[in-house]
């Protein structure tokens, strides 16, 4: 079904192009079909239709496009540079279509040339640019910063193969490489006259001046070229379009000709390879020292160039350097982007000629930072020599930014060494290392939370010394979605049925969604609500079926955890409780019990051996649980591989019940719970994150919360690990660790859990044993009010409808006004 279009739509801008009617984007896509791509209607394949389709679409971007850079320049409106490691944009078309309003306008034109418009858009690759929700919501991000129309760039790095493809073999996760640009991608623009060189290495000259003072030349021993691919992002209804520029690594001398003469052919492309390895891979293991060391380069690589790209455009514009904070504001995703603090201060002292004081005065003028994590092995740190040895000029710098903040504090009266040492970016322990949280903080004006618990745990614990130092800089900007790709594409059963209920304003201010609240209590609507789920879950059944060849009943209750597998989230807890039930069904046939589906998607960072464990796990579990026959089907377990965008897009309309049940205090917010919630699944889930805020906006009835809060983890980690005695005390966690430790999920390799009960049971830091029995009977409610079926959708109506808060054009609206100081189109003065 076809996002349905608006009673009346908003006026158009004054320079909007016309609209195009089918019968010109029908002769566009022949067009573009013949003189693009190369092939006549006769002989066109389904993969030449799509780059065509793509390409007419892109074509309906540009214009915007180049009209919304003219009234930048024009009217000298601040610029957001966002700067991520990841982009996790998804797949594009429908995306592009529907922000333009043209889905409609496009399945017409295709009908007409007899190509099937759903069958094309699923043969479109996911961009392989992310890992999960910090991917994911710099995308979001982007679609609503070019919504509201702040000027804004997304920065980051063009990989070829993105993180893995997620492959299984007897259950166990395999990694592939990505393969989304084997076809070429017909959304981005390649800007080889956009190109930065990145250096690394060599030595730092002291150069004399004619005044007798002297100034720093880092001269490197290796470089490589930055090159520019732009892809346009529409925002909604086409108002307004924003760039996603992201950086290609390409050798400056692409053969050593005299080598590959001398018959040497490999070697003579081996400094092309490893130059160009920056951008081959989201995320390279770095377990070796070349890994880390590849890491550390990919940083400064995409960091240098976005900075060396912004200073050239403002520069050009504004003629000098000196007012960078009145035009620009940078947003830096995570500690990954760090070193642009260092590296602006280069540019500015060393390329540019700026007096160190004043460059710093800049420089903490135009940054800021979201810290995305509370976990200390996750607030990046590199090694002294390291930097050293790739980065010899940075080390230099953050030496001296270290030296002037460390005086500054000494003389506002901080003398314990323990504070200092605290407050210094360099770690002095056995290895001396750079601490990137703490460059960040001291180098940004404003440092964010993405929760209101997370930002509170900030304060209290990684940055407790920085918050008492620079108290009011720590702020709280809640993580949000775009409801144009969580609501309107990926559900448009659901949005057409918002839509007849109460008019299509939702589509342009998402607050007005909670007007669905008094519809909770209507049975037609609550029906009609239950139908477009049922809709949506026989879908996602038949995705299962060719994906894993499990068959599932749409009748039963979907229960779904998709995300990252990674222990703080819990995966581990839900298959103890998954197995408990397995047995509890075994032992009482004659119960009446909830049919279920559980469902898990998500992948295990390369390197991870006990987060792959837990997928082995999963895969075990539902091996032995879908062979039982005296299980009649009320239990199955899947777990759907490559979880990506557009699974998820399946994923999450089909979903009854969202897993949210990570360690309290360890998820800085999640955006997966937003999606599941917004669509009408209810959240069982622990307080943690935003499910906090989730509970607040639909209401405490409407969730099932359980298990210890952050206060009370802390606590029981103070208090020893050992959960023995835990376990004792519920028999059916102590039945299902037996099963596992006995080999009963592993027959083939009986000793394979051992290890893992093991340490759950000398060493849970996860709280899995300590919040098992809590999780339990969490289900059992949920079991429950599945078998009511008028308070079960009720509930689900009103999750739906109290969502409007977490819209990320909120959080955009919010970051712009408390932030960044950059006015949306719509605000006065923004023209």
């Amino acid at each position: 079904m076809d996002t349905p279009a608006p009673h009346a739509e908003p006026p158009a801008r004054d320079d909007a192009p016309p609209p195009v009617t089918p019968a010109q984007f029908r002769d566009a896509i022949v067009a573009k079909l013949v003189y693009s791509v190369g092939k006549d209607r006769r002989h066109a394949l389904d993969h030449d239709w799509l780059i065509a389709t793509a390409l007419a679409a892109r074509d309906q971007i540009v214009e915007r496009w180049m009209r919304a850079t003219t009234r930048t320049y024009r009217d000298g409106r601040k610029r957001v540079y966002y700067f991520s490691l990841e982009f996790l944009i998804g797949r594009l078309l429908l995306d592009a279509l529907s922000n333009l309003g043209l889905v409609g306008t496009a399945r017409e034109a295709l009908a007409d040339l007899g190509v099937d418009f759903d069958r094309l858009r699923g043969l479109e690759p996911d961009a392989a640019l992310g890992n999960g929700g910090l991917g994911r919501l710099a995308a979001c991000f982007m679609d609503s910063l070019a919504t509201l129309g702040i000027p804004a760039h997304g920065y980051g790095i063009r990989y070829d193969h993105g993180i893995f493809r997620q492959a299984m073999k007897d259950g166990w996760q395999i990694e592939l490489p990505e393969d989304w640009l084997s076809s070429g991608n017909p959304w981005e623009f390649e800007r080889p006259e956009v190109t930065y060189t990145i250096g690394f290495g060599g030595t730092v000259d002291a150069v004399p001046n004619a005044d007798g003072t002297t100034r720093s030349v880092w001269r490197p021993a290796d470089s490589v070229n930055a090159v520019a691919f732009d892809t346009p992002v529409v925002g909604w209804r086409g108002r307004h379009v924003n760039t996603l520029r992201l950086w290609s690594a390409r050798a400056g001398h692409p053969i050593v000709l005299e080598d590959f003469n001398r018959g040497d052919h490999v070697g003579a492309l081996a400094d092309r390879v490893r130059l160009e390895a920056i951008s081959r891979v989201l995320y390279p293991s770095d377990d070796t020292p070349a890994g880390h060391e590849l890491r550390l380069r990919q940083e400064i690589f995409f960091a240098s160039a976005s900075l060396q790209d912004l200073l050239r455009r403002h520069k050009s514009q504004h003629g000098e350097l000196s007012s960078l904070p009145d035009h620009v504001a940078i947003q830096l995703n995570d500690t990954h982007p760090a070193i642009a603090i260092p590296e602006l201060m280069r540019l500015l002292v060393d390329e540019h000629g700026m007096p160190w004081d004043y460059a710093w005065r800049i420089t903490t003028a135009v940054f800021n930072y979201t810290n995305h994590t509370l976990l200390p092995e996750a607030l990046e740190k590199w090694s002294v020599p390291l930097l050293e040895g790739l980065l010899p000029r940075h080390m230099q710098i953050i030496y001296l930014i270290n030296a002037h903040h460390l005086d500054a504090l000494r003389k506002a009266g901080a003398t314990d060494p323990k504070l200092v040492a605290s407050l210094s970016l360099i770690e002095e322990n056995h290895t001396r290392q750079v601490r990137m949280g703490n460059l960040a903080f001291l180098g940004s004006r404003r440092v964010n939370g993405v929760s209101a618990l997370h930002t509170e745990l900030m304060r209290q614990t990684v940055f407790h010394d920085f918050n008492a130092a620079f108290p009011g800089r720590v702020v709280n900007q809640t993580n949000g979605i775009t409801f144009r790709r969580w609501l309107f594409q990926a559900n448009p059963g659901l949005t057409h049925l918002v839509t007849e209920a109460i008019g299509p304003g939702f589509q342009d201010d998402p607050a007005r969604i909670a007007g669905l609240a008094p519809l909770a209590d209507d049975a037609g609507f609550r029906e009609r609500f239950a139908a477009t789920r049922r809709a949506n879950k026989v879908l996602l059944a038949r995705t299962i079926a060719e994906r894993t060849g499990t068959s599932v009943d749409p009748e039963a209750l979907f229960d779904a955890q998709i995300k990252r597998i990674h222990e703080y989230k819990r995966q581990l807890l839900n298959l103890l409780e998954t197995i408990a039930l397995y047995h509890e069904v075994r032992a009482r046939p004659a119960h009446d019990w909830v049919p279920r589906v559980k469902i898990f998607a998500g992948k295990a960072a390369a390197g991870y051996h006990q987060a792959k464990l837990v997928i082995k796990l999963a895969s075990d579990v539902a091996r032995v649980v879908n062979a039982d026959p005296a299980l009649r089907g009320l239990l199955k377990v899947v777990f759907l591989p490559n979880y990506n965008v557009s699974l998820a897009e399946a994923i999450i309309p089909a979903s009854d019940l969202s897993e949210q049940i990570s360690t309290a205090g360890m998820e800085a917010s999640g955006t997966g719970n937003m999606k599941l919630a917004l669509n009408g699944a209810l959240t069982i889930g622990t307080l943690d994150g935003a499910n906090i805020e989730i509970r607040e906006r639909v209401g405490a009835e409407n969730v099932f919360i359980f298990g210890l809060k952050a206060a009370e983890v802390a606590a029981r980690r103070a208090a020893g690990l050992d959960a023995t005695a835990g376990i004792a005390a519920s028999p059916a966690l102590a039945e299902a660790l037996a099963t596992l430790e006995a080999g009963f999920f592993s027959p083939d390799d009986k000793s394979r859990y051992k290890g893992l009960v093991d340490t759950l049971r000398h060493r849970d830091w996860f709280m899995v044993c300590a919040d098992f029995e809590a999780y339990r009977a969490a289900q059992r409610e949920v079991a429950g009010l599945w078998r009511d079926r008028h308070g079960w959708w009720r509930r689900a109506v009103l999750n739906t409808a109290g969502m409007g808060w977490f819209s990320s054009d909120r959080t955009i609206r919010d970051y712009a006004r408390e932030i960044w100081g950059a006015l949306p189109a719509d605000s006065p003065g923004s023209s």
